[in-house]
C-alpha cells in the first residue's frame, strides 16, 4: 500500500527473488515432458515496443502534472469534502498502475538474464526513470498525513471515497516514521544507487555462480537440487561444491551484508524505529508481540520439532547422526521416480478442484494463457516466485521444474499465491498487495490441499512414510528453519549496530550458532556449511521477511484444522480472506473462523500439527 522502509520505494522497479533467463535452451528431460515457458507481451512485447517507451514518457509527464496540479492543496480538498479528494487519490492510483506494470516488466526482463548488458541497461534506466517520475509524488502520502483527523475522518465518509479508508489508514499508520519531505526525496532519490544497487550486485553475482560437481559446471538450482539425490556421495559432492564457490565470493557477500545492516540502522535511526524489525512488522500490518510470541513458540519447540525428527530420520539412515547434506535427503530404500508435468499439474488442480472449482478455475488459467514459467535451464537462478505485477495485468509464477515431489509442492505453493493475488485485485493497485505474514496463506494452504491430495491415494505403507517424512521437512523448513534465519538475522544487525562492521568469521560464527540451535544434536555441521548463509537471497532483498514463512504455516495449520472440522461455508469465507487482499487487519480475517494470531494458543494449534505427523512416522516405525 505505502513505502514500507525495507523494501524498495513504492514505484522501484521490483526485481523477484527468483530469477529468469530466456536466453539460454531448456535441459531436455523426456520424462518431465513439455514445460510451459511465459510470455511477457502481456505486460510489453518487447524492451523497445512503441507503447512502452510511450508509458515511460507518460509516467513522467502524469507525475508532473500530479505534483502541479496538488501540490499544498490535499487539506483543502479535503476540507471541500470527499469528492474533491477523490479525484487526486484516484489520479495517484492511475500513475501507481502505469508505473507499477513498466517496473514488473523492467523487473521481469532483467531477471531473465542479469549477466546481459542490454537487459541490465534497460534495468537501470527503467529503475531511474521511475524513480525519477515517482519523487514528484512524494508529497502525497506526507501532506496526507497532515491533514487533521476529524476533517479527514469526515471527508472519508463522504461518498465513493470511502472504499479507500484501508489506504489511508495504512498511510496515517507510517506518519510516526516520516521525515520532512526533502529528506524524503533524498532517501527516495538514493535508493537506486543505495540499496538497489547492493541488490542488484548480490543478484547479478549469484546468477554468474558457477559450481563443479564431478567436472560439470551447474548453476546454484540444480546444485542445491542434488542435496535430494538418493546417491550420499553425490549429495556430499555438491555440499562440497557449493561451499567452496561461496567460500570464494565470501568477501563481497560480507561486503553486502555489512553495507545492507548499515543502510537498515540509518533509516531505522532517522525514522525512530526502536526494535530492528519493526519496519518490517509495521509493513506486514502484524503487532511486535504477535511476532515475538510466535518465534519464542517455535524456538521452545525445537527439541519436540526438529531435533525430534532428525533423530528419528538419522536412525532410518542407520546412523547416530545425519551430515548436514542429509537433510534433506529421500528416505533410503524408497523408490524415486520421476513426476512429470501434466501429472503435477493434474494432481494440484485436482486438489484445488475438490476444495472448490472456483480454485481450479483461477489456477487453471496460468496454465492455459502461459504465466508460468516452468523449465530450469542454464542461467536460471535458484527459487520460484508468483510476481502479482500490478491488478490491471495479472500474476507471472516461475517455478523450476526438475520432477521431485518437492517440485509438485512449490507449484502448488506458487499457484496458490496466483490465486491470491487475481482474488485480490479488485481492490486496486492501492489496496490490493496483501502485508506478507497474510501473502503466505493462500500459498501454503494450496500446498496442504496438494499434500492430503495425494496422501490418501497413497495406500503402500512404505511410501505413505515418505510422504509424511517429506512433508514434517517441508514444515521444517518452512517454521523451524525460516525463525532459525530470523533469529540469524536479528544477531547480525544487533551485532553490527554493537561491534561495527563484522567479518565473515563472525558472520559464519553466527550462522552455526543460529543452526546448532534450532536443528539440533543430530545434524552433524560439516566443514563448508559455515558459509551457507550467503546464497539466501530474502536476507538482502526483504529483511526480517522470513518470519512471514512460519506465520503463514502455523496460520494454515490452524485454518485447516477449522475446515476439517467444518467443511461447510469454510469455503466461501476463505475466498472472502483471500480477496481482502491488504484492506483488513489479520485480526479482522482471522475472526470469522474463530482464530486469533494474539492468542499464545494460536501457534501452539500449529505447531502441534507438526508435532503429531511426527508421531505418527514414530508409529509407523514401530508398525
Amino acid at each position: 500500500m505505502v513505502c514500507n522502509h525495507t523494501d524498495p520505494p513504492r514505484f522501484a522497479v521490483n526485481l523477484p527473488s527468483a530469477l529468469f533467463d530466456a536466453a539460454e535452451p531448456a535441459i531436455a528431460d523426456p520424462k518431465l515432458g513439455s514445460l510451459p515457458e511465459w510470455n511477457l507481451a502481456d505486460l510489453y512485447t518487447a524492451m523497445d515496443a512503441p507503447e512502452l517507451v510511450a508509458d515511460l514518457a507518460r509516467a513522467a509527464d502524469d507525475s508532473r502534472s500530479f505534483e502541479g496540479r496538488y501540490k499544498g492543496r490535499l487539506s483543502e480538498l479535503a476540507a471541500n469534502g470527499g469528492q474533491a479528494l477523490l479525484e487526486a487519490v484516484r489520479a495517484y492510483e492511475a500513475i501507481d498502475d502505469l508505473m507499477g506494470r513498466l517496473g514488473s516488466y523492467a523487473g521481469l526482463v532483467y531477471a531473465g538474464n542479469t549477466n546481459d548488458p542490454a537487459r541490465a541497461k534497460f534495468y537501470g534506466d527503467v529503475s531511474e526513470k521511475l524513480t525519477d517520475a515517482s519523487a514528484h509524488l512524494i508529497f502525497f502520502t506526507l501532506e496526507l498525513n497532515g491533514i487533521d483527523d476529524a476533517v479527514l475522518d469526515a471527508a472519508l465518509s463522504d461518498g465513493d471515497i470511502a472504499r479507500y479508508r484501508p489506504f489511508f489508514e495504512d498511510v496515517r499508520k507510517e506518519r510516526p516514521h516520516q521525515l520532512e519531505p526533502q529528506v524524503e526525496q533524498l532517501f527516495h532519490e538514493n535508493y537506486t544507487t543505495g540499496r538497489g544497487a547492493w541488490n542488484r550486485l548480490f543478484d547479478e553475482t549469484i546468477a554468474g555462480l558457477e559450481f563443479d560437481v564431478r567436472g560439470e559446471k551447474l548453476p546454484l538450482e540444480r546444485t542445491l537440487n542434488l542435496m535430494q539425490e538418493t546417491d550420499e556421495t553425490l549429495r556430499k559432492d555438491a555440499s562440497e561444491a557449493l561451499a567452496a564457490v561461496f567460500k570464494q565470493n565470501l568477501r563481497t557477500f560480507t561486503l553486502i551484508t555489512n553495507t545492507l545492516a548499515k543502510d537498515k540502522e540509518i533509516s531505522d535511526r532517522w525514522r525512530k524505529f526502536e526494535d530492528i524489525a519493526d519496519s518490517r512488522h509495521l509493513a506486514n500490518r502484524v503487532e511486535r508481540e504477535v511476532v515475538e510470541a510466535l518465534v519464542q513458540a517455535v524456538q521452545d519447540a525445537y527439541p519436540r520439532l526438529s531435533h525430534r525428527y532428525y533423530k528419528l530420520k538419522a536412525k532410518w539412515f542407520g546412523k547416530e547422526v545425519l551430515e548436514h547434506w542429509d537433510r534433506n535427503a529421500p528416505l533410503p530404500s524408497v523408490e524415486q521416480r520421476t513426476i512429470s508435468w501434466e501429472e503435477a499439474r493434474g494432481t494440484v488442480l485436482s486438489a484445488y478442484g475438490e476444495f472448490a472449482p472456483k480454485m481450479a478455475d483461477i489456477a487453471q488459467k496460468f496454465f492455459d494463457k502461459n504465466w508460468i514459467d516452468a523449465p530450469a535451464r542454464p542461467g536460471k537462478a535458484p527459487g520460484a516466485f508468483a510476481h502479482p505485477t500490478t491488478p490491471s495485468a495479472h500474476p507471472y509464477v516461475l517455478v523450476n521444474y526438475l520432477g521431485k515431489p518437492r517440485d509438485v509442492m512449490t507449484l502448488a505453493h506458487e499457484l496458490g499465491h496466483g490465486v491470491h493475488q487475481v482474488l485480490a485485485a479488485h481492490n486496486g493497485p492501492l489496496m490490493a498487495p496483501t502485508p506478507l505474514t497474510l501473502a503466505e496463506t493462500a500459498s501454503v494452504f494450496g500446498e496442504m490441499l496438494t499434500f492430503r491430495k495425494i496422501l490418501e491415494g497413497t495406500t503402500d505403507p512404505v511410501h505413505k512414510k515418505a510422504l509424511l517424512a517429506s512433508k514434517v521437512e517441508d514444515m521444517l523448513n518452512t517454521v523451524v528453519r525460516q525463525i532459525a534465519f530470523y533469529t540469524f538475522e536479528r544477531r547480525v544487525h544487533t551485532a553490527r549496530r554493537e561491534e561495527g562492521e563484522l567479518t565473515s568469521d563472525r558472520l559464519n560464527e553466527i550462522w552455526m550458532s543460529v543452526q546448532g540451535e534450532s536443528l539440533g544434536p543430530a545434524i552433524r555441521f560439516n566443514p563448508g556449511y559455515e558459509v551457507f548463509w550467503t546464497y539466501i537471497g530474502h536476507f538482502i532483498h526483504s529483511p526480517f521477511y522470513v518470519y512471514a514463512y512460519a506465520f503463514g504455516d502455523c496460520l494454515v495449520n490452524s485454518l485447516y484444522a477449522v475446515y476439517e472440522n467444518a467443511h461447510d461455508g469454510f469455503a466461501d469465507r476463505y475466498f472472502e480472506l483471500l480477496a481482502a487482499g491488504g484492506t483488513k487487519h489479520h485480526s479482522e480475517l482471522l475472526a470469522p473462523f474463530g482464530l486469533d494470531a494474539r492468542d499464545p494458543a494460536f501457534w501452539q494449534t500449529g505447531l502441534g500439527l507438526i508435532e503429531r505427523m511426527i508421531s505418527d512416522l514414530e508409529e509407523l516405525e514401530q508398525a
